[in-house]
């Protein structure tokens, strides 16, 4: 018994002076705020077009808009010059030399380029641009456009593209900030998301319930949850569940 005490006093003793100041973890909680504004220094606008008058006309609507137009005339060139790692907008006409743009996108996908596409189309290319939408185009517009609607397509589509990278950060900033946690605070967090009191939880890990509260008062610092739903919404999303 007298070892068991001694041994529960080390671990209690052990989690009190590992106790850190939680304003590293802050910041990686500082990512899952909502409605943060995303900040990207470059919009880039891939346009694929056959006819050299419509690239130029487009350089110049997007330059005055901010955004950094990349001109193509084929499919086939656009493919040759982007990577995987590479980020930005796809305009492309849907009725293309060599590859038609509904190919276009098809290839898009096959080489894991994640670009979202917008197709511009003639009426009578209605019916493939379609097919273009199923295969993924996030936008269709119908010549002649308003310059001003694509404009608006091409930020919505940033602006999606900036929601699913923050997804992405917010998701990588959580398992960091969890990873810091001991095997002891990991055990003590297991039983606080499934709604077990400290009690519940020093009689199901052996310890008591003072060091409990001590483990959980440090899971709060090292994650940065301001609260119990806080630390929950964030294993939650390393569990892939809707939060």
């Amino acid at each position: 018994m007298r070892a068991c005490a001694a041994e529960e006093q080390r671990e209690s003793r052990h989690a009190i002076e590992n106790a850190p100041d939680g304003a590293k973890a802050r910041k990686a909680v500082d990512s899952l705020a909502i409605g943060r504004e995303a900040s990207s220094s470059r919009q880039i606008v891939y346009v694929i077009d056959d006819d050299s008058a419509v690239l130029g006309s487009m350089r110049f609507l997007l330059s005055v808009q901010g955004f950094e137009p990349r001109t193509f005339s084929t499919a086939e060139e656009f493919l040759e010059t982007v990577t995987p790692g590479d980020m930005g907008v796809v305009v492309t006409d849907v009725r293309l030399p060599g590859l038609t743009g509904v190919e276009l996108i098809e290839g898009m996908k096959k080489r894991g380029l994640e670009f979202p596409a917008i197709v511009i189309t003639a009426y009578a290319d209605v019916p493939l641009a379609v097919c273009a939408m199923k295969q993924g185009a996030v936008d269709l517009l119908e010549k002649p456009f308003d310059p001003g609607a694509l404009v608006d397509a091409l930020r919505q589509a940033f602006a999606r593209m900036s929601e699913k990278g923050e997804s992405a950060a917010s998701e990588h900033a959580v398992r960091e900030s969890l990873s810091s946690l001991s095997t002891r605070e990991k055990e003590v967090l297991q039983e606080l998301v499934k709604g077990k009191t400290n009690r519940a939880i020093a009689t199901e890990l052996g310890i008591s319930q003072r060091t409990v509260e001590v483990h959980r008062a440090n899971i709060m610092k090292k994650t940065g949850a301001g609260s119990l739903s806080a630390l929950v919404r964030m294993a939650l999303i390393l569990e892939g569940k809707p939060t």
